[in-house]
């Protein structure tokens, strides 16, 4: 697979900053608020739409955050027929015209989630209320997105959620104003239990370490039960603080517990330092039960192969994206935004790029920001040409339904961002599940509130 070249330059930020640690009022004001504004939350009435962008700046996922950011602030750029276009020259749908949304030129202000919860919603009700925002995109953090989630249900915006991979976000948390374009854990366990089956047998007995909080806990189920399913057993599973910066304590016990594969549910920053110590600890270069030891990252970014550096090589895990995909959406994008920042883009950019224009253009083809409007304009469509081939929003819970990458990390990486290969692309038939699957149940859409 062909490699790009690409150079490094200072990058200058341009976005403006939403006041997200100014006190609001813990109710919105509902139906006299929406209907000042037209019947609909934040209903645009100049010449401008503001959208509000939600990413880590700061805490553990900061480094997918910022990336997050600068795929956005592309997006507006592109939506405003600024730079080439990006991905408005592959999109399959062709309503978006590069001169921003419904004729409104798209501005945006952005707010730090810290990776928690309660931040992430103070900082988008500020963008709401305060800055007027009609959309939320971005985070990097299930629980995160859960929480923004509900807000922005209850506030009548629409929610498109960044990177966030728990069941939960489409399953028992799922609401009508809400949209995930990122795969989730069922679907890594789809993907990777067969890979893993065939490079290190059905025999073999998996020890897992967890982020403590949702998205880690639907990760392990899903990873436990697709190898399970394959033969594996399963020694032992440990939850894991999401503060945490030193896994020692936790990988010691791995040693004395015959277990002869670890997975690490952890992301981010979290997973660089347990796979660090875990490698620290020497578990690559043992034997146990008469086999090699292996350690499996359910699910990877390039962000964090490049924060683990030689720890990675040989580490099978899975992608929602990756930038050396060669259709014809991933390389118009790649290209843009390396020719913007001089590196590729990583899976969380693209992920919280696509939303971006995934929105404007369901605004477009509605013919309205009425949030309603827009969720209809999403439900059961189905696109191309914004990365990864044919894409469906299913209608029942609004999650994205495409095909899954399995990565492993390179051996032998040809320049700084060759840190992983692609092993397969998974069909989107392996990993598409009923919309009442039982790591999915207890939760329902219930009905789009537009504010009003």
């Amino acid at each position: 697979m062909s490699k790009l070249h690409f150079t490094r330059r200072r990058l200058i930020g341009t976005g403006a900053m939403a006041g997200a640690g100014l006190a609001m009022p813990t109710i919105f004001t509902g139906a006299s608020w929406a209907q000042s504004q037209g019947g609909f939350t934040n209903a645009p009435t100049g010449g401008t739409v503001t959208l509000g962008f939600n990413v880590p700046q700061t805490g553990p996922y900061a480094d997918e955050g910022k990336d997050e950011l600068l795929a956005q602030q592309l997006a507006v750029e592109h939506l405003n027929g600024q730079g080439d276009g990006g991905c408005l020259n592959t999109f399959s749908s062709k309503a978006l015209k590069g001169n921003g949304i419904l004729g409104k030129k798209v501005q945006f202000v952005t707010g730090d989630t810290q990776t928690k919860s309660d931040a992430a919603r103070a900082a988008a009700k500020s963008m709401i209320e305060k800055d007027g925002a009609v959309m939320i995109n971005g985070g990097s953090s299930s629980g995160v997105a859960v929480a923004v989630q509900g807000l922005c249900q209850e506030a009548g915006i629409i929610f498109m959620a960044g990177l966030t991979h728990s069941n939960d976000t489409t399953g028992k948390d799922k609401k009508a104003n809400g949209f995930r374009h990122f795969f989730n854990a069922y679907m890594s366990g789809a993907a990777l239990a067969p890979v893993l089956a065939n490079t290190y047998g059905k025999d073999r007995r998996a020890y897992h370490l967890t982020a403590d909080y949702t998205w880690g806990w639907t990760q392990q189920e899903s990873m436990v039960k697709a190898t399970e399913a394959v033969g594996w057993e399963t020694v032992n599973t440990v939850l894991t603080p999401l503060a945490a910066t030193d896994f020692s304590s936790y990988i010691a016990p791995v040693l004395n517990s015959g277990a002869d594969v670890l997975v690490l549910n952890h992301y981010g920053g979290n997973m660089v330092n347990s796979l660090t110590n875990a490698v620290q600890f020497g578990l690559l270069d043992k034997q146990v039960n008469g086999k090699d030891f292996a350690i499996v990252v359910p699910l990877y970014s390039e962000l964090m192969a490049n924060g683990a550096g030689e720890n990675i090589k040989g580490v099978l895990g899975s992608m929602n994206w990756n930038w050396q995909l060669q259709d014809e959406g991933t390389k118009a994008f790649v290209k843009s935004f390396g020719e913007k920042y001089g590196r590729p883009p990583s899976n969380s950019a693209q992920t919280c790029y696509a939303q971006v224009l995934l929105y404007a253009d369901a605004v477009e083809r509605a013919g309205t920001f009425n949030p309603c409007g827009v969720g209809e304009a999403l439900e059961g469509f189905e696109f191309d040409g914004l990365g990864n081939g044919k894409t469906l929003y299913r209608a029942d819970d609004h999650q994205c339904f495409k095909d899954v990458l399995v990565v492993r990390g390179n051996q032998n990486p040809t320049n700084p961002y060759d840190t992983l290969e692609i092993v397969e692309v998974t069909p989107v038939e392996q990993v598409t599940y009923a919309p009442d699957h039982p790591m999915f149940a207890g939760g329902e859409l219930g009905q789009c509130n537009p504010g009003a």
